[in-house]
């Protein structure tokens, strides 16, 4: 067995890499792997990272239990974005219980395709017959409403407004990796961070006052049993004295650990699946006639087991995800002895997975910098079969329990979306890029596209395109 792990070059003391990886996280991956191979080391300050990739470390990575590599010891500098006593600042066992949300099960889907399709609608009918709009900027807001709606409840959606997604993205830019250091540092990403939170306990406080006072009450049992949302059952839980058992605080919290990764990941996957079919007006081609023939076959409706066999639209999707992941970098801290490849990792460093590198693997993936749909369409099928280097919503036991929301998500946007606007890039194409000087990726503004909407002859378009979207039938 190897005794001595590999370390790219570059630390020059200080706080090694850790100026690098707010700079350019992938190159220094990149670099890396380059280096050193599957399993190499680089350091943050104080802390040690060793990064896999390739699939025989990520399958490792992966397949770990929590005894073996322990995600909330990774990610102590989180704390001041969910809170303390919420994800990873909660012991495993609450974690795994909070993330059995029911919300995201099968069943449930049906209904939130039609919610989702609901509120996009809802969103689009606010543009004009043609304009320009920030994709960050439409799809942040527009996702925030599709999911408090789905996991939440809609009432408290109807609570909302564009101002909460201008909060998270506050919270989104306070990933700055200088938390490796110092996660309270007085720096202005943190202090906007910070304050982003505080308003939103704000904002929480003031909805469950509201329901105390007014005629759903929860206590009362006024409230309607069909339009209770998870407020009201969160709130209607008390400890032996009849206290409410969650504040403000930890409800804020536990938002936010719901929301936090899907709505940035989805709404940077919706940007970049814009930005990638308008760089490729073939591939729109087909995802546009893969549309209508949906529509036209259904009288304007589109079924919740229609979004499944829509194979351009989701191989787009799954392109985007696999060209743009909206995570740098998944750690997990060492818990006991960890072999990879001949090396033993002890207990106590950083091991870490690269979701950027893998996905662009040369062998894995064919011409892996190309923007290429028929990679998941048959007889492709790229994700299956690399399922340890195609990892952007993760792999074996730790693959995102949300992923098939966010497809769902996703598509039901886009049938809605493609149906009735024509879409162009407003700037240069080369231009659009994500702004890695955070640990949570987000596309860099400005991203502007312009849209004007679609235009059919006569009774053909109404019955092909009619006023409803997506229904809950199979």
């Amino acid at each position: 067995m190897n005794e001595t792990i590999p370390k790219v070059s570059g630390d020059d003391g200080g706080t090694g890499h850790l100026e690098e990886l707010r700079v350019d996280p992938i190159g220094l991956m990149r670099r890396t792997r380059d280096e050193c191979g599957d399993v190499g080391e680089f350091r943050l300050a104080d802390v040690d990272v060793v990064l896999l990739t390739g699939a025989e470390a990520n399958e490792v990575f992966f397949r770990a239990s929590d005894d073996e590599l322990d995600q909330a010891a990774a990610y102590p500098f989180m704390t001041p974005v969910f809170g303390e006593g919420v994800v990873f600042d909660a012991s495993p066992e609450e974690r795994r219980r909070a993330l059995h949300n029911q919300s995201l099960r099968d069943k449930f889907m049906r209904g939130h395709a039609a919610t989702i399709a609901a509120e996009a609608d809802r969103m689009l009918a606010r543009w004009d017959d043609e304009g320009e709009i920030d994709l960050l900027d439409f799809t942040a807001e527009l996702f925030i409403y599709t999911s408090t709606s789905c996991l939440i409840g809609p009432k408290f959606r109807e609570e909302l407004d564009v101002e909460v997604a201008h909060l998270f993205h506050d919270l989104e830019q306070g990933t700055d990796a200088i938390a490796f250091v110092d996660p309270y540092a007085d720096i202005d990403s943190f202090r906007r961070r910070d304050s982003a939170r505080a308003a939103l306990v704000e904002r929480i406080e003031a909805i469950m006052a509201k329901r105390r006072a007014g005629s759903d009450a929860v206590g009362s049992g006024a409230a309607d049993p069909d339009e209770r949302d998870l407020v009201d059952v969160l709130m209607s839980i008390k400890d032996d004295h009849g206290v409410e058992q969650f504040s403000a605080d930890i409800i804020t919290g536990m938002f936010i650990s719901m929301m936090f990764a899907g709505h940035h990941t989805t709404s940077g996957t919706a940007a970049w699946v814009i930005i990638e079919l308008l760089r490729n007006p073939e591939v729109l081609a087909s995802v546009v006639a893969e549309m209508d023939a949906l529509a036209a076959a259904g009288g304007g409706e589109v079924t919740y087991q229609d979004l499944r066999e829509v194979p351009w639209l989701e191989s787009s999707i799954k392109e985007v995800l696999r060209l743009h992941p909206p995570l740098i970098l998944l750690l997990r801290k060492v818990m006991q002895p960890l072999e990879v490849e001949g090396f033993e990792i002890p207990p106590g460093k950083l091991v870490g997975t690269s979701i950027a590198v893998s996905n662009r693997l040369e062998g894995a993936f064919d011409r892996p910098d190309d923007f290429d749909p028929t990679r998941y369409i048959d007889p492709r099928h790229d994700d299956v079969d690399n399922p340890w280097n195609w990892i952007p919503f993760g792999a074996g036991r730790h693959r995102c329990v949300g992923a098939a929301f966010a497809l769902m998500q996703l598509k039901t946007i886009f049938c809605i979306l493609l149906r009735d606007w024509e879409l162009e890039l407003a700037q240069p194409p080369e231009t659009y890029h994500n702004d890695h000087s955070k640990m949570v990726v987000q596309l860099a503004q400005p991203c502007r596209v312009r849209y004007r909407r679609r235009v059919r002859d006569g009774a053909a378009a109404d019955a092909a395109f009619g006023t409803s979207s997506v229904q809950e039938v199979n």
